[in-house]
């Protein structure tokens, strides 16, 4: 073989193997995906996560594998997605107690530990009683609030969990004292609720999508949302702001990835969650159910979640933890 000839032959294994590299990453994913979600199976999490998964098998063309790694709030599972390899094949859908974990020093996790791609929606939190409760508007039960300290109850969370922590932000942002008022735990908003209903508590700060049977039976009453809108689902119910309380809370959810994902991965998951969390599909499940839909991807969700665990961070700090 001549050197001219060698010369080509090398030219053209190179070219060969560039193409090959091009053509394995325009590829992705080629393979399965696990999506983890750090609570248990059922819960709303698992709701989008499922909902989700289903919309973006049809985008990525290849299956979704939703895992559920429940423990600790949320903790195990989300470090479980932190610590995977940055290769696209692993991702979460976690939730905002992702913004409760430093504040508390809970554990060394934050947004910082993830790459964002998108949120999907929110989850207003409210407040309920029980229908036959002598308080006709949220001034009412504030007022008796005032009037009562220590003798009313409020409940839906283990203490400095989610809706306990949309209770004290509410709270505060009413110039009520926290610690007025007695907090019930449970384990999760459904059973706040139930308790409420029961009469066993004064009322709930979970979401009203968590209470909606006991709503639509006569059993529970909204004085309120907390959110910047009022909901679909319960338009008559008026939001904190329009009462005059500056306080909106709930749970999000979102897709992320471990740190480091490459940049053509990124852009990947990027347009295949985005179309895939604005289908009709998945957008119509999620507000029948009466979640807020709706779209941060990428940058904008990490802004977000930097914002969000700041103002957790300053509701820790006013309680002195």
């Amino acid at each position: 073989m001549t050197n001219g000839t060698m010369i080509k032959a090398m030219g053209l294994a190179a070219g060969l193997a560039l193409a090959s590299a091009g053509a394995a990453m325009a590829e992705f994913p080629d393979r399965p995906i696990t999506l983890i979600v750090p609570y248990p199976a059922g819960g709303g999490t698992d709701i989008v996560a499922r909902t989700l998964g289903a919309e973006l098998e049809r985008e990525l063309g290849v299956s979704i594998n939703v895992v559920n790694r429940a423990g600790g709030g949320g903790i195990v599972g989300t470090t479980a997605i932190a610590q995977a390899r940055p290769d696209g094949y692993t991702l979460g859908v976690i939730a905002s107690d992702i913004s409760l974990y430093k504040p508390q020093d809970l554990a060394d996790l934050s947004y910082e530990n993830l790459t964002p791609i998108g949120q999907t929606n929110e989850l207003p939190g409210g407040v309920t009683v029980k229908t036959d409760a002598p308080y006709a508007d949220l001034a009412e039960l504030l007022a008796a609030i005032e009037a009562s300290p220590g003798q009313l109850s409020a409940t839906g969370a283990p203490p400095n969990a989610n809706w306990h922590v949309g209770y004290v932000g509410f709270m505060l942002a009413a110039g009520a004292d926290p610690g007025g008022v007695n907090w019930v735990p449970t384990q999760g908003g459904t059973a706040g609720h139930l308790d409420v209903a029961a009469g066993n508590s004064t009322f709930s700060t979970a979401s009203l999508v968590e209470a909606r049977a006991l709503i639509e039976s006569g059993e529970l009453r909204p004085l309120a949302l907390s959110a910047d809108d009022r909901s679909a689902a319960f338009p008559d119910v008026p939001t904190m702001k329009e009462l005059g309380i500056d306080w909106s809370y709930g749970l999000w959810h979102g897709v992320v990835g471990p740190q480091d994902l490459p940049e053509d991965v990124q852009a990947r998951l990027l347009e295949a969650v985005e179309n895939a969390a604005n289908s009709d599909n998945f957008r119509n499940t999620l507000i029948e159910r009466g979640f807020t839909h709706l779209w941060r991807g990428g940058d904008d969700f990490r802004d977000f979640m930097i914002s969000d665990m700041a103002a957790m961070t300053e509701i820790f700090e006013q309680l002195g933890q």
